[in-house]
Parts: C-alpha cells; structure tokens; sequence
C-alpha cells in the first residue's frame, strides 16, 4: 500500500490518546526515608521517657513494692507511651507524678501524633495535590510550554533554563507517563496527555503562556498541536520542529513563527563539515549558550540612537529588527536606530571563560 502523506493523514483525522493530568514537581523524602524519621522519633521519646522515669526511680514501685531498675523503666516507658497503661508500675512521689504530668504526658501526645501521622497523610494527599494545583493554576502566568519531552525538548529547556528561566514557569507535555517524571525530576511542571488536544492545552494555561515549543516526534503531530495552539491563542510565541523539510510550510500555515527542520539543518552541517569542518565549530557554539560565541537579542538602549556603528564593541551586530521585520547588518534601514529597535547580536564568552 503506498504511504500517505502529511496532508492525508491529518485529513483522516488521526485519534490520538487523551489523559490529560497535571503533576508539579515536589520536593519530598522517599517513603523509606520518611518512615525511619518517624522510627527514630518513636524510638527516641521511649529513650526520653525512659530516662526521665530513671531519674525519678525512687518514685516508682512495681506491683510488689520494690523500686525499679533499667529493665523497669523501659518497660514502663513503652506501656506508658503506647497508651496502654498496665498500671503495674506507678509513680508514688510527688516528684515522679511530676515528671508524669509534665514529660511522659506530652510525650505520649507526640507519639501518638507521629503514629497517626502517616494515615492522616495519606488520607489528606489529594486535598494538598488540588491545593497546590489550584495554587499554580492562580499564579502561573508568561510561562513556556514544551509539547513533547524528546531529545528536541529537552535541549530547549536546557535553554531556557541557562537564560534563567525559572523550571516552574516551564510547563511539559506529553502523553509517556516517564517522560512526566522525567521532567518532574527536574523540577518542571507535566502533564500526561496528548498536546493537540483542547483541554491539555487550557490545562497546561495555553491562554496566560508566553510562548510553545512544538516538539513532538512525528510531524502530522506537530501540525495538529500547532493548529490547536494558534486557535486558542492568537498572541503567543509559536515554535514548531519538523523533521522533514517540506511539511515545513503546512506548520508556517497553520500559525507557527518558526519552523526548525532538523534534518535538513543536520545534513546541511553534515555537507558542510567535510569542506570546512572550523565553520562548523563555529556554528556549533553559536548553537550552544554561554560556550564560546553566543548569539543574542536585547532592546535598543535609549542612549544607543542614532548610527549603527556607536553601538558598543563587544557586541557584533547582525540585524535590528523594527516593528516585527528582521533588517540585515547590509541593509540601508539598518545603518540608523530608532526608538523601539531590537538588536541582534553575537558577543564572545572569552572574558567569562578567563575569568573562570
């Protein structure tokens, strides 16, 4: 059977799974640690409880009459805390009922509260998931959304976050349950669903986000996604990758900004390794921030209008863009800054690197 193209497939309209679910990433112990925290507590308020009886031992009789010994108190240490009360060894004077009242009381409170401690957290965790889901959903506003958590995902967070972008204000998406703990881990906010879908996109606050990244792996998803996005907010930053060059224009169509085609940029360095293999160093590290030349974008400083060749040295700059339209160093427009200007640039780590 002969394979269908982009355009066929998204014309069947191609179903895809939706569970949407949002996770925020927590900062917890595992249940082993947090139940030896709990032991260690338990432990110690029987060691306390012990050692206050101890001091007090000429207090305490035991049924025969007898003073108590080391086996004695404990044994009254762990009958006491545990509420169980035997009532075999009591406190006779005043200074032991003391201690009662004053140390072995509160601390039977204490044991009590950390013996009740894990059931009532297991019965109030989905109180506190919905809490902090309504919290972020609140608070959560010009954030970055990432459609597909692969090898293209996460590079543009590694981005994003070596620009300082806060990892909560990064929101992931995709429909593989380890991807979303992948991303949890790493301290972003997932959800489980299929990024085309109307409802994971609202859930993920597509109408408050600052811009998304189109990443899933096949490209009828991507199209799908970008589709979606652009209707539910006209305004936001799009940023589609399409593995093949000519569905490149379908997700220019459908509202992306900009495209990335990732495998014809890769044969395009491939061709261009074997006959200058330094260019492509070159490239390289303009691909990578903050190592060796970096490229970048800020606002024209108010003292910076006037002639392109006053801007400052450190900087190199390769077009201004003004009022949405990218103007080359070489074009004539370009020689003179005007307010509202934006300015493209490449600058080296050098001075960053030695001081290093």
């Amino acid at each position: 059977m002969e394979q269908k193209s982009l355009r066929d497939r998204l014309r069947l309209g191609r179903k895809l799974p939706e569970t949407p679910g949002l996770s925020i990433p927590r900062h917890e112990l595992s249940p082993t640690v947090a139940i030896g925290r709990r032991m260690a507590l338990a432990l110690a308020l029987i060691v306390f409880v012990a050692a206050v009886a101890w001091v007090n031992r000429d207090g305490y009789i035991d049924p025969q009459g007898n003073s108590v010994g080391v086996l004695e108190v404990f044994y009254y240490s762990t009958v006491s805390i545990t509420t169980a009360g035997y009532g075999d060894i009591v406190p006779t004077s005043d200074s032991a009922r003391l201690a009662t009242i004053f140390f072995v009381t509160p601390a039977r409170v204490i044991f009590l509260i950390v013996l009740v401690g894990t059931t009532l957290e297991v019965l109030t965790e989905r109180t506190r998931e919905r809490y902090r889901e309504r919290r972020w959903r609140a608070h959560v506003k010009d954030h970055y959304i990432i459609a597909g958590y692969g090898v293209k995902g996460k590079s543009a967070v590694r981005v994003l976050t070596a620009q300082e972008v806060d990892p909560s204000q990064i929101v992931v998406i995709d429909s593989r349950p380890e991807a979303i703990a992948e991303a949890n881990s790493s301290g972003l906010v997932g959800i489980l669903g299929n990024a085309s879908s109307t409802a994971v996109l609202e859930d993920a606050g597509i109408q408050k986000a600052k811009a998304i990244v189109v990443a899933p792996q096949a490209d009828d998803s991507a199209v799908l996604i970008t589709l979606t996005a652009r209707q539910l907010n006209r305004g936001i930053t799009l940023v589609a990758a399409a593995r093949e060059a000519e569905n490149a224009q379908l997700l220019r169509q459908s509202g992306a900004n900009s495209v990335i085609t990732s495998s014809e940029a890769a044969g395009r360095l491939l061709g261009l390794a074997t006959r200058a293999p330094r260019l492509v160093r070159v490239l390289e590290e303009l691909a990578t921030l903050g190592e060796g030349l970096d490229i970048g974008e800020r606002p024209l400083a108010h003292d910076e209008i006037g002639s392109l060749s006053d801007l400052r040295n450190d900087q190199l700059v390769v077009a201004i863009v003004r009022r949405g339209e990218l103007l080359r160093f070489d074009d004539s427009r370009a020689q003179r800054t005007e307010a509202g200007d934006r300015i493209v640039f490449l600058h080296s780590n050098k001075a960053e690197d030695d001081d290093a």
